[in-house]
């Protein structure tokens, strides 16, 4: 359900006052852990540290972000890809793979490509 008109949108009120402090134009970060205040049309061009409960993540509003949460631009789980038992075979695979090339380079022979240039030049 979303938040009635009349009330308008709800922004923090330490965010407000820091905007009015800091000047457009600068570079400086604006840290809150207000991740429920609605991104307006006076944020637009300035930067943003919003916590994500570890860290500040920096978030450079655009026109595109303003309805928006400032929460929705900073995650706050990170995501551990699940390969599986798959994809831990082809990775030793490859490795096994890798390692067999080097020690076949090792024992002092050229790889093929390696006289194959000075048969090209002579045709």
């Amino acid at each position: 359900m979303s938040r009635s008109l009349k009330k308008g949108p709800f922004v923090h009120h330490a965010i407000l006052e820091k905007l009015a402090k800091i000047k457009p134009g600068t570079k400086q970060i604006i840290k809150t852990w207000s991740r429920g205040s609605t991104i307006t049309p006076p944020m637009v061009g300035y930067t943003f540290g919003v916590h994500n409960g570890k860290t500040h993540t920096e978030v450079l509003i655009v026109e595109n972000m303003v309805g928006h949460k400032l929460g929705e631009f900073a995650p706050t789980r990170k995501f551990v890809a699940h390969g599986g038992k798959m994809a831990k075979e082809q990775e030793l695979a490859a490795q096994a793979a890798e390692a067999a090339q080097k020690a076949n380079l090792g024992e002092g022979a050229q790889p093929a490509e390696a006289s194959k240039p000075s048969e090209a030049k002579a045709a």
